[in-house]
């Protein structure tokens, strides 16, 4: 059996970092229950990271970068269903991967700061990836945006807690889909 490699170990601290500070927020979640979340103490939690804003930083550094791949991936695509089903697949795989790195993405909707400028503009990405132009708001399409992926980013969570990932992955981008509109034929 392989060790995990050191960038392997601190995804995985990022990632359950990330699922404190979503369920708790930044100041709420300590360096103590990330320490006993990924089983190490608070010594080798801070050798691989200086400090909890370095692991916070790490999250959102990893969300942002995701979010840019995922725009960069669909910018050649005309905004419509196609596209919608390129963001909606890379969410749900993202999600499943990091699933304490995207619960940290849906605080945006549930806990907006407007002082953040790095979750917004993470917000803005996704909105961008989505086709969603924010010159000339749609109510309707916002509403639909926010409930599909809020309603992705819980189901996909509960997805990943009760392993049912497999099983549960093209329900999801079909529930995600109809959501925005794009009934199945």
């Amino acid at each position: 059996m392989l060790r995990p490699t050191k960038s392997e170990i601190e995804a995985g601290i990022i990632d359950r970092a990330a699922a404190l500070f979503a369920q708790h927020g930044f100041a709420h979640a300590s360096l103590s229950q990330i320490a006993e979340a990924v089983g190490y103490s608070k010594a080798g939690l801070l050798h691989h990271f200086p400090s909890k804003q370095a692991i916070y930083d790490a999250g959102i550094r990893t969300l942002r970068e995701h979010a840019e791949e995922m725009l960069e991936s669909v910018k050649g695509l005309p905004v419509g269903r196609e596209r919608d089903l390129a963001v909606v697949e890379a969410s749900v795989t993202f999600a499943f991967e990091q699933p304490g790195i995207s619960a940290l993405g849906n605080r945006i909707a549930l806990d907006p700061d407007p002082n953040d400028q790095e979750m917004n503009e993470i917000g803005f990405i996704m909105y961008e990836a989505i086709g969603i132009d924010l010159q000339k708001l749609e109510l309707d399409r916002i509403i639909r945006v926010t409930c599909a992926f809020s309603g992705l980013g819980i189901t996909a969570n509960l997805a990943v807690r009760t392993k049912q990932t497999k099983e549960w992955r093209a329900s999801m981008v079909a529930a995600t889909m109809n959501a925005l509109g794009h009934r199945q034929p």
